[in-house]
């Protein structure tokens, strides 16, 4: 069921000031869509880890390397805030929220009001609940400070990696670090990796190129402890079964957890995330969720509420909450906005295969893959009762840009026209597209070259609690 927002209590007029709590991309994004489009007030952006702001994806990539250097992952030059006149309080956190004086207060004790609250609260990693997970060297990758040291570690001879998870993360470090010339195994929990993620196929073909590239993948294996030296320092990895992985770094990447601490306390409602309808709303018409902690109504899961960790959902929930807020969310013509429906999509790079993919593939029922699979250069068409409702792609960028497009505005491509020889997805791109949906605010319609020169990078009533099913709380993470 969808959350049941008192429309009558919704505000109708930009507010006096809007307070973002969480410096990371969806709340940064959020203050400066605002300035984009004109809104007057006072924004504040509370959060983050100092120097600044930061972009996530190349801490497991470029910047591990060192080819991606620091001044190039700020999410925006620190003399941005200043000209576009937010309020950036960095290094500081929101300790409550006041919803009845409509304020928030701040560890240092500074009291800031607000018209409009937008939480971007994202997650926080899992660690492992095993004996040894505190010894020195094991660690996460979540932020500017775990990416300064995990490449400190890796920057000189040979040493011997552990990644704990399967997942994008954890694969995209294992590639990262293999191709520097360490030794890496990856320890997964489930039958395959990447699991929730992509199609059986698909996760197939990138753990093949990673044993190709000399990684040890160990699936189905859960880690039983962590064990160090005399001085603290982790040793081995010790599996189920009492096998024991010699390891000088352990990397886990076992997921996050969304970080709902401020909103549980504030009584809104929460579950697997701050629970929002879809206008991107929480159980107070005056506080907004956006971003990996927002778990929202999509209409490409069939209605259900999910959260979403990739750059694309963070950038997009955060332009439409501020149209929202300015009053120009293309709404229906009484002062409300029209839903969220931004087609989501997510993008990996690991060794040359460069992995995107758009829509949900999760529910599909039927697969048909077109191109070169062994070649690293092919697409994987997901239908759900011959519905088209995603495509995953390696190193095929047009297929990824017009299967955008064919998600936003709609298709009627059905498997059996895939599997024709010769099919060739270009061939529907020159159709005429319809306009995309007011609803996705700020989201463009996608074309080819969008996809090819993009690298941004992963509910319930309110009187009652979530439902639990499993795909209820579906979670994408890239």
């Amino acid at each position: 069921m969808a959350p049941q927002v008192d429309r009558q209590a919704a505000p109708r007029t930009a507010p006096h000031a809007v307070v973002v709590v969480g410096a990371g991309q969806a709340g940064v994004e959020t203050a400066a869509a605002l300035r984009a489009r004109g809104f007057q007030g006072r924004v504040t952006l509370i959060g983050g880890e100092p120097p600044g702001p930061c972009h996530r994806p190349p801490l497991s990539k470029g910047y591990l390397t060192g080819d991606v250097p620091a001044a190039d992952i700020a999410l925006r030059p620190a003399e941005f805030f200043a000209a576009q006149d937010i309020d950036l309080l960095a290094g500081d956190r929101v300790v409550s929220i006041d919803r009845e004086r409509h304020t928030v207060t701040l560890d240092s004790g500074l009291r800031v009001p607000y018209g409009a609250l937008v939480l971007a609260t994202g997650c926080r990693p899992r660690t492992l609940p095993v004996p040894g997970a505190s010894l020195d060297g094991v660690s996460t990758l979540r932020g500017l400070a775990d990416a300064e040291d995990l490449r400190r570690r890796l920057d000189g001879p040979p040493r011997r990696l552990v990644v704990v998870g399967a997942g994008f993360i954890g694969l995209e470090v294992a590639a990262t670090a293999r191709g520097l010339g360490h030794e890496v195994t990856v320890v997964e929990a489930q039958a395959r990796a990447l699991a929730r993620a992509l199609t059986p196929g698909m996760a197939d073909r990138l753990v093949a190129e990673h044993r190709a590239q000399g990684v040890r993948v160990l699936l189905n294996q859960e880690v039983a402890a962590l064990y160090g030296d005399d001085e603290g320092r982790v040793q081995a990895v010790e599996l189920g079964g009492g096998r024991r992985i010699d390891a000088d770094l352990v990397v886990v990447g076992v997921g996050v957890l969304p970080d709902t601490a401020l909103a549980t306390a504030a009584e809104l409602l929460v579950g697997d995330g701050v629970v929002v309808d879809e206008r991107l709303r929480t159980s107070d018409p005056d506080v907004y969720a956006v971003g990996d902690c927002a778990r929202f109504p999509s209409p490409h899961a069939a209605g259900r509420h999910l959260r979403l960790e990739s750059v694309q959902n963070a950038t997009d929930q955060a332009k439409y909450v501020a149209a929202a807020l300015c009053g120009n969310g293309n709404g229906d013509g009484d002062g409300e906005s029209a839903p969220y429906t931004a087609v989501p999509w997510f993008w990996s790079e690991q060794y040359a295969l460069r992995l995107q993919i758009a829509g949900l593939t999760a529910d599909h029922d039927e697969t048909v893959t077109v191109g070169d699979r062994d070649g690293g250069r092919f697409s994987v068409f997901c239908f759900r009762e011959e519905r088209l409702i995603g495509v995953e792609s390696v190193n095929r960028p047009a297929d990824h840009g017009i299967a955008r497009r064919l998600l936003t505005t709609g298709t009627d491509l059905s498997p059996d026209t895939v599997r024709q020889p010769g099919f060739d997805l270009k061939n529907l791109a020159r159709r005429p597209a319809a306009p995309a949906s007011a609803s996705t605010s700020a989201a463009t319609t996608p074309s080819a070259s969008d996809a090819s020169s993009s690298t941004a990078s992963n509910a319930p009533t309110h009187a009652s609690a979530p439902r639990r099913n499993s795909a209820e709380r579906q979670t994408v993470h890239v």
